[in-house]
Parts: C-alpha cells; structure tokens; sequence
C-alpha cells in the first residue's frame, strides 16, 4: 500500500470537486483543473475529504501520484503556486508588456516571453518576477524556462536564479607571479 496514496485530501469551503470515472475536475477561485485517472485508481469523497483507492493489481506509484496530482490541483485552485526568480547582473532587468515579460539579459536584442494562458507574472524592482498560477507543473516548467534563457555564471554568478537558490562560485584562472610557474 503506498503510504502517500493512503493520505486524505482535504477539500477548502471554496473547491468544487466533479469525479467521474476516468478524471477529476476541480474548480475554484483561481481556476479549474483535470487530474486524469490511471485504471484501477478511485477516487472517492467522504466527509469533506478526498480518499484515493486501487485495486488489488494497480501499480502502488500510481497510487501515490494520482494522490498528490489530485492534491495539488485542489491546492491549486483555492490557493495558488509561485515561484520567484532573481535577475542579477548589470543591466538586467525585466518589465511586463501587456501578455509579454520584455528581459533584458546582457545581449544584443530584448528577449520577449510570451505569458501563457493561466499563469500571471510580475516583476518587482525590475529585477524580482514572481510566476503565479494554479497549476503547479505548469508554474514551475515557465520558471525553468526563464531561468534557461540566462542560467547562472559560475565564475560570475550573473544571470536568472530562483529566490533562495544556493549558488556556488568557481574560482576564476590564476594570474599573477606565482601562475607563471611550471
């Protein structure tokens, strides 16, 4: 028995949650979300919680999966994800553009990112973007994708980094009179 998939879910006053055979709808304040369901996993609503249950011959992983899946989604939709990146470097910065996120990352040309459908940016100080939305993959894959268009120099450490985001710092070549000896 997986010991996640045995977790229950609570369901917030403010979540709405449709089970149908093959996937679950959730909607809420910040938006609406489908879990597809794997064969043999239920999922069932008892007292205001959510249970997920397999049969005898479903894969325990897809146990615990279908349950954090469900569990983010209705986290989702009532609450939200974020992820917060820093820009750091002379001259880089960022502003948002109507549904654009206009960077400015040490090359020749801006790089225009387009926002997508369900996620909300904004940036603070121009060097602070914080990437909102209900789903949590698609959050956390728009914020890989803005930390690849500039990831972090390791000599320098300039570029995108997420918040809080332990970086660690190479030494640069050797120069001076003790380099020159072989």
């Amino acid at each position: 028995m997986s010991r996640i998939g045995k977790k229950i879910i609570p369901v917030p006053s403010g979540a709405t949650v449709e089970i149908q055979p093959s996937r679950i709808t959730v909607k809420g304040p910040k938006g609406n979300l489908q879990v597809a369901l794997p064969p043999g996993i239920q999922v069932t609503r008892q007292d205001g919680h959510l249970l997920t249950q397999r049969d005898g011959n479903a894969d325990s992983a897809l146990h615990g999966l279908v349950r954090s899946l469900v569990a983010n989604a209705v986290h989702g939709v009532t609450q939200g994800f974020e992820k917060h990146l820093d820009i750091v470097g002379i001259g880089y910065r960022a502003e948002v553009k109507s549904d654009k996120l206009v960077l400015n990352l040490g090359y020749s040309h801006p790089i225009e990112f387009p926002i997508p459908q369900g996620i909300a940016m904004s940036v603070e100080k121009q060097t602070h973007v914080v990437v909102r939305g209900a789903d949590k993959q698609q959050v956390g894959q728009i914020a890989a994708d803005l930390r690849q268009l500039r990831p972090p120099d390791p000599y320098k450490n300039k570029g995108i980094r997420y918040t809080n985001e332990r970086l660690k710092k190479k030494v640069g070549k050797a120069t001076g009179a003790g380099a020159a000896k072989q």
